[in-house]
């Protein structure tokens, strides 16, 4: 079945609203903050939370994440915080009709209280919330209170008054060093731990708080939805306003596209209490689309409103149409799962986005900047905002818009079950209205995900559920996703797909009461897959899927990331801080053993070299596993083997981290580059050869959108820079938007025609070039053995000549080196290639450094490490 989701979107921000005569008073700086003894009594910063204010005024003395401080700081979560300020109002506003207080964000119990009189309580992060305060301003000092809860004691009376039946899982497992009933609350679920962060349930005001007064109203929030006549091929732009009316008034709203010569005026009619206006603009001329990274430009807009000429406002607006095709494909069974943006059919490219710190307070727009320009890099069009973590900041999605990278965002529930009571229901319904309305008006944001893995954890009985009882616990998730989320999901966006859950079988699921048998059905939507104990290299194991949503391995960030938050004797892969740092069951061993499948491990005499080239051995291990995983995934777009195939994305697990520790990420706290990353940008290129071993045969695939190629290949020996033999392949159309295969040779004919090779002797290198000879695509390789079998393989020697002005690197090598990794320590920034083949005596690479340095600097710090040098 397809949805034609024709509707198209704008761009706007939630803080800028046209001001209707609303004085505003910003509550935002100093408060005092003091813990439920009053021994704690501090100076606070709003927005913040009470862990980096401890940091902030030195009460505690190091990093949270130095450690095993996630540990030793647990008191703070476990008590109760208050803030307090104090403010006056000046007699001309104080004289108004209306006063609301607005609260932008509390982490996230509390009760609120204004000049000792209680006005309101919050329970839910992911909510603003606006209290009346009407008549209790004094002509004086005013005091404001915000008494937070521990949000661990709070999850857990919740769940113990929940007696009726279970509402599993209670407690993460212990490898995580995590807090329990995490799903009782409405809270970010990876705070309380999770497999690749620390346990931090944090408190505080972590968004803005500001007094709002006025006579006769005040626009609370707007949304934007170009949408498309086909009919007439024509456009339009509807704009909705959401009013806190005080005292009936009129007016008049002035909307304006002045690049598309487009204007219209408005009659506006307010009524007291709460309401919501809607206005449609109709376009004069044609306008050009915003297309995702790689397939076109993203063209932005500026909408201005004026709501009864006081000024206005001016936003940006982008016009895309977005449909989730789900139809029967010729010779499969199921359907297909893929994104159409403007009527084409687009490969998503990606990875999944996890909250970049544990404390809120701390992220940057910077920190977000620099993680979303290496994710577009790394030729990325798309990411999935992880349902465990946070409902991003504004400039995460309005930078996502002029980057072109599409957003599967995901509602906030993960990898549990959920009350249902009245009370948690509600404030579920507020927290998803208030975020589609946020959100919607942004092009990026493609599609909504009720949940992570919500449906998966009941149909494979993730937490032991008896058969009599899991009817009830079904009707509680329809309940929760379908006649709720989804619901209000449905009424206040018609423009975009929306999915229960990931993995699903979409359309499926829904005709299986909305709990498929297998959400894993490779024939329907899209799947979560992770292997640790098998091969990674042997392809044939990795489902042929619609939709490859989640995949991935483990490794451990640098040690100049790490550094930071331990000490020389943490530095040991047996040590006490490497297992606490590892949150993943069994997660080191699973590294090594997959390592050491093809490579030799470290065996340096020095501890300090093994624990640096261990590290280097997991990332090298990561970047090869994840790399034929996503090129299996990326070649298979045109395949359709034994009934399964036509694969349309693949967003591995996961981009970013929250800390420093192993985990599954390319890029690494701070927004250091990985193997992996660097990788990506080759397997993601826009047009990809790869090639694979199949039943004795050496099968290369071009990867492309519309282009004519002819193939080389050519068989290096590992004693020798030059080449043992050069192949190259008829000229081959490639398919538009597809797969095609471009070579095909019997491996054992093709090593006898190349003579003085063997499979262990010999590696493959290939890549794609137009009929003039140009190279198109990255350079690639296979392996025919195992590197750790290599025969000829020599330490290559590897030295550089010094830095030069740019900051070029060039390397001289004696023999072949495998994986050339270069490391500079703490100086932010990224090499053009790295952990590369180095199949000549000579190779230059460039440095970008992303804040100022010298070439002196580098050097001093630059570390060269290949294969062959780790043991």
């Amino acid at each position: 079945m397809c949805h034609h989701l024709l509707t198209l979107i704008a761009l706007a921000s939630e803080e800028k609203r046209p001001s209707l005569g609303v004085d505003i008073i910003s509550l935002n700086g100093k408060w005092q903050l003091m813990n439920s003894n009053s021994s704690v009594s501090v100076s606070a910063e709003v927005p913040g939370c009470v862990h980096t204010t401890l940091q902030r005024q030195g009460f505690i003395s190091q990093d949270p994440y130095y450690r095993f401080n996630d540990l030793a700081y647990r008191w703070i979560s476990l008590d109760n915080w208050t803030y307090t300020t104090s403010f006056s109002v000046p007699s001309h506003v104080r004289g108004k009709g209306k006063a609301v207080l607005v609260f932008e964000g509390v982490d996230t119990v509390s009760t609120i209280s204004l000049n000792g009189l209680t006005i309101g309580k919050t329970d839910n992060m992911f909510r603003r919330y606006d209290f009346d305060v009407t008549g209790l301003l004094k002509d004086e000092e005013n005091v404001l209170q915000v008494w937070i809860m521990s949000a661990v004691t709070y999850a857990s009376q919740r769940s113990h008054a929940h007696t009726e039946y279970r509402v599993p899982p209670d407690c993460p497992p212990p490898v995580q060093k995590g807090e329990c009933h995490v799903n009782f609350i409405r809270k970010a679920q990876s705070s309380f731990s999770w497999d690749w962060g620390p346990s931090f349930p944090t408190l505080g005001i972590w968004k803005g708080v500001r007094l709002e007064v006025f006579n006769t109203s005040r626009v609370l929030s707007y949304t934007t939805s170009p949408k498309y006549d086909s009919k007439h091929s024509s456009w339009t732009v509807e704009v909705e306003l959401f009013f806190d009316v005080f005292v009936a008034s009129k007016g008049l709203v002035h909307l304006s596209i002045p690049l598309l010569q487009s204007e219209a005026e408005f009659q506006l009619s307010l009524t007291p209490g709460q309401s919501k206006k809607s206005f449609v603009l109709q376009l004069n001329q044609s306008v050009s689309l915003w297309w995702p990274f790689g397939h076109g430009e993203q063209f932005l807009y500026y909408l201005t409103i004026d709501v009864s000429l006081e000024g206005g406002e001016t936003f940006n607006v982008a016009f895309r149409t977005v449909e989730l095709v789900q139809e029967p494909i010729p010779s499969s069974p199921g359907l297909s799962f893929y994104f159409r943006i403007n009527g084409k059919p687009i490969f998503l490219k990606g990875s999944n986005w996890i909250p970049v710190h544990a404390f809120q307070d701390q992220v940057t727009t910077d920190m977000i900047t620099i993680l979303l320009r290496s994710a577009q890099k790394a030729n990325m069009n798309a990411l999935r905002v992880w349902g465990g973590g946070v409902y991003e900041q504004d400039i995460f999605y309005s930078l996502c818009d002029m980057y072109g990278i599409m957003i599967w965002q995901d509602f906030m529930f993960a990898c549990a079950l959920y009350p249902t009571e009245k009370d948690f229901i509600q404030t579920v319904r507020e927290e998803v209205t208030q975020q589609v309305r946020r959100l919607k008006s942004h092009p990026s944001v493609v599609i909504w995900s009720g949940n992570n893995e919500n449906e998966a954890a009941i149909a494979t009985d993730w937490f032991n559920i008896p058969v009599t009882v899991r009817p009830l616990y079904v009707k509680d998730y329809v309940h929760l996703y379908v006649e709720n989320i989804r619901d209000i999901v449905l009424q206040e966006d018609s423009t975009r797909p929306f999915l229960v859950s990931s993995p699903t079988n979409g359309v499926e699921s829904e005709k299986e009461g909305w709990v498929a048998k297998d959400p894993y059905d490779p024939h329907y939507g899209d799947t979560h897959y992770y292997s640790y104990y098998k091969d990674c290299w042997d392809w044939t194991a990795f489902p042929h899927t619609r939709f490859a949503s989640e995949y991935g391995f483990q490794s451990w960030p640098s040690l100049s990331t790490l550094s930071k938050v331990s000490v020389s004797s943490d530095w040991d892969f047996s040590s006490n801080f490497s297992a606490h740092r590892q949150h993943h069951e069994d997660g080191n061993q699973q590294m090594l053993k997959q390592a050491e499948l093809h490579y030799i491990l470290p065996n340096s005499t020095d501890p300090l070299q093994k624990y640096r080239d261990t590290i280097y051995i997991t990332q090298v291990m990561q970047a090869q596993c994840v790399k034929i995983q996503t090129e299996f995934y990326r070649r298979s777009r045109s395949d359709i083997v034994e009934g399964k195939g036509h694969t349309m994305g693949t967003l591995y697990w996961q981009l970013n981290d929250i800390w420093q520790g192993p985990s599954w990420s390319s890029v690494e706290f701070g927004g250091k580059w990985k193997m992996l990353h660097y990788w990506a940008t080759d397997f993601y290129a826009p047009i990809l050869s790869a090639g694979v071993e199949d039943k004795g045969d050496l099968l290369i695939y071009g990867v492309s959108d519309s282009h004519s190629e002819t193939h080389n290949v050519k068989l290096h020996s590992w004693s020798s820079f030059n080449a043992v033999c050069s192949l190259e392949s008829n000229v081959t159309t490639i398919k538009a938007g597809g797969s095609t295969l471009v070579f095909q040779h019997s491996i054992s004919a093709l090593l006898t025609q190349c003579g003085n090779c063997t499979r262990r002797s010999c590696i493959v290198t290939f890549h794609l070039s137009s009929p003039e000879g140009q190279m198109i695509s990255p350079h690639n390789h296979i392996f025919l053995s195992s590197p750790r079998y290599a025969e000829g393989l020599q330490k290559p020697n590897i030295t550089d000549t010094g830095i030069v002005q740019n900051f070029f690197v060039t390397l001289h090598c004696s023999f072949p080196a495998v994986y050339v990794w270069l490391d500079v320590d703490n100086i932010p920034g990224h090499f053009d290639v790295n952990g590369f083949l180095m199949l000549s005596k000579k190779s230059t690479v460039i440095f970008g450094a992303w804040r100022p340095t010298t070439a002196e600097e580098i050097t001093s710090n630059l570390h060269i490490t290949s294969l062959r040098d780790v043991y």
